[in-house]
């Protein structure tokens, strides 16, 4: 009877601390939804499917734009990626016979360009 004694002022106290946990979790729940629906990320229900928003034509055009600004980002980024090379190998030669590297490069760009006239 004594530990019960004990406990018993705080019984309220460990329940309005499980009020206040399920209600953060709800409320955090509600946050994350109006996050997704703000920013246009689906919806899903409890076993995985999808809810909100449906697609839609605008939603597909936004999908193959974006589909297409990601390969040409791409191929950007790959003939940055060549350029970069290129800069790292003349720049550890260690200076040797970097003058003709850089001529070489040059003829062979005006020959690319020649070619595609």
């Amino acid at each position: 009877m004594d530990v019960v004694q004990q406990i018993l002022p705080y019984i309220g106290w460990a329940i309005a601390g499980v009020v206040a946990v399920s209600l953060g979790g709800i409320l955090a729940s509600v946050h994350n939804t109006r996050l997704k629906i703000k920013n246009g990320y689906p919806i899903e229900g409890m076993w995985g499917q999808s809810l909100k928003p449906g697609t839609d034509a605008e939603s597909k055009e936004r999908i193959k734009l974006l589909t297409q600004e990601n390969a040409s980002l791409r191929a950007e980024l790959g003939a940055m990626k060549d350029r970069l090379a290129v800069v790292e190998r003349i720049v550890t030669d260690k200076g040797f016979d970097v003058a003709r590297q850089i001529d070489a490069l040059r003829d062979a760009k005006l020959e690319d360009g020649r070619k595609t006239q």
